[in-house]
């Protein structure tokens, strides 16, 4: 079974059983995520395209905000280096907050919140630009590494809509 499988399994036993996936990480068990968390945010923040690109397991898989796939570590640092010629060149990354579990003892499953400023993308974002990114982290040779990466803008949360538009036109019920 190919790796990307393997984690796509994994993720979705842990949703479907949250039990699968233990709740209550000790800050020990933690804290080599939260630091690899901190060399992502330090290597974006620093241009880094290789350093960035090696907290990935040599097969790993990115994909970005705009749902571009970046298959492999050599690809991701190749995009990477594009993208920091020119739209992420003057863009700050901070990590506001992450989330682990362990579905087993060499898995671990992140949810990091970040914000953005500084990279050039369409106004109609909001600034600061933020998001939240999910992991699937694998411990290999001793060293948790990402193999999958799914990153997504974010808009503040707000209510649901309770109906149509006011200004949308209602459909007519009459011949």
């Amino acid at each position: 079974m190919n790796k990307t499988l393997q984690a796509i399994l994994l993720i979705a036993a842990a949703l479907i059983n949250p039990g699968v996936a233990r709740c209550d990480p000790s800050e020990a068990e933690q804290m080599p995520i939260r630091e690899l968390e901190k060399q992502q945010q330090d290597a974006w923040n620093r241009h880094d395209a290789k350093a960035y690109a090696n907290l990935f397991g040599e097969d790993g898989d990115c994909v970005n905000v705009v749902g571009w796939w970046w298959k492999g570590r050599a690809e991701i640092e190749k995009k990477l280096t594009a993208a920091y010629a020119f739209v992420f060149r003057e863009s700050v990354l901070t990590i506001t907050d992450i989330d682990v579990k362990f579905p087993s003892p060499e898995m671990a499953i992140a949810h990091v919140r970040w914000t953005m400023v500084g990279a050039r993308t369409p106004e109609a974002l909001p600034k600061p630009q933020q998001g939240i990114q999910t992991q699937l982290l694998q411990k290999q040779k001793g060293k948790w590494l990402i193999i999958a990466f799914q990153n997504t803008n974010a808009l503040p949360e707000m209510p649901f809509p309770q109906g149509p538009p006011t200004s949308a036109p209602q459909p007519s019920l009459t011949p």
